[in-house]
């Protein structure tokens, strides 16, 4: 059985984050959730793949490997190394996965809060066409947080850790009585965490990470197009107080090439010929990104012809395919005339006069006609 896009089952884009994964996936829960649909075998398997979703792309490791390998990271022997009878496939309790959601009305969970995980980074390299058609390694330089190399992102001094709060005792939550109600909420004196630090580490100020700029030195894979993003997991800013990084997304962004113009896997480009060449036909010298070769033109070309040169184009990263080279020829008029050269074209022209001179200029004979056509057609 073809297993479902994980991102497709929550309905959100490759690129969201934490946050957003949540929110769906607790939109989903909620609407499919056994207890809400007693008896139906098709909600039941719905919120069985849902939470096997939001279990593989809240997990920083296990989403990279789903990133890159898809579903056969999990399976038996798979690239992740991961099997996914690790997930659980019984009905979850429905206020575990909800009490985060009422609790601070109904008093339903006890979840102290995750410390914030690091914001993703986005970063644009421009490359020229060679670089992105052949592939490359640059050295980028971002500013971000990393984490803090004196208390190692625990955001105490050296050798110590963070008391469970008092005032919670590590939960996180505090309830109090109001009439009949009992309420929960995020206790103010850890904020949330379950934990205070006592002696902050002072080189980032209990933070867990400090600010500063890195190199990276990122690959680029041939055949890459603008808009192509490349994700490095865990690059990202280092999260507060230990907690897992962001990840970096490099997007490519291609430079306008003075030969070239790329459309998808297809390069296109026009080629001037002189009239003579035109008229009688030829060969011509055109560029390719493998080196010259040589383009019969064969007599009597108009300009504007398209001559396809197939495999001479870019290599796709995706499916390997090779585009083409399109070439499209431009018939130059000649320029900076001498008394002689004007002669031998006034002698031409002369020659075109008259019936024969149909034979000669089709195209002009059949515009000229219509547009005769068109002034009688006004006239009547």
């Amino acid at each position: 059985m073809v297993k479902r896009d994980y991102y497709e089952i929550l309905g959100v884009p490759k690129s969201a984050d934490e946050r957003e994964i949540k929110k769906a996936y607790k939109r989903l829960a909620m609407k499919f959730h056994p207890d809400r649909n007693l008896g139906d075998k098709g909600a039941e398997g719905r919120f069985k793949e849902i939470k096997e979703a939001y279990e593989i792309l809240t997990n920083v490791q296990k989403r990279a490997s789903y990133d890159q390998y898809g579903h056969a990271a999990f399976e038996q022997g798979g690239m992740g190394g991961g099997s996914q009878a690790g997930f659980s496939s019984g009905s979850a309790d429905f206020s575990d996965i909800f009490g985060d959601v009422f609790g601070d009305i109904f008093g339903g969970g006890r979840r102290q809060q995750r410390a914030t995980r690091g914001a993703d980074l986005r970063y644009t390299m421009e490359l020229s066409l060679e670089e992105a058609v052949r592939g490359t390694a640059k050295e980028i330089r971002i500013p971000t947080f990393e984490k803090c190399s004196v208390c190692h992102g625990n955001g105490t001094k050296t050798g110590n850790k963070p008391q469970v709060c008092a005032a919670c005792h590590g939960s996180g939550q505090v309830q109090t009585r109001q009439g009949f109600f009992t309420v929960q909420q995020a206790c103010q004196y850890c904020h949330g965490r379950g934990s205070k630090i006592q002696d902050p580490c002072r080189s980032c100020n209990a933070k867990g990470r400090i600010a500063k700029s890195k190199t990276l030195s990122v690959k680029i894979p041939a055949g890459v197009d603008t808009g192509d993003r490349i994700r490095l997991t865990g690059e990202g800013e280092a999260g507060e107080q230990g907690a897992s990084a962001g990840d970096l997304y490099v997007e490519v962004q291609m430079r306008k090439h003075h030969i070239f113009e790329r459309e998808e896997n297809n390069l296109y480009c026009e080629v001037p010929i002189n009239f003579i060449m035109a008229a009688l036909g030829g060969e011509i010298e055109v560029p390719t990104l493998d080196g010259r070769v040589t383009l019969k033109i064969p007599p009597e070309t108009q300009t504007g012809r398209l001559f396809r040169m197939r495999g001479r184009g870019v290599t796709s990263v995706r499916s390997h395919a090779s585009g083409d080279l399109l070439c499209r020829v431009v018939v130059e008029t000649p320029v900076n005339l001498n008394e002689h050269q004007k002669t031998i074209l006034r002698n031409l022209n002369d020659s075109f006069s008259g019936a024969s001179g149909e034979k000669n200029s089709p195209r002009s004979k059949t515009f000229f006609d219509g547009v005769r056509k068109f002034f009688d057609d006004l006239t009547h």
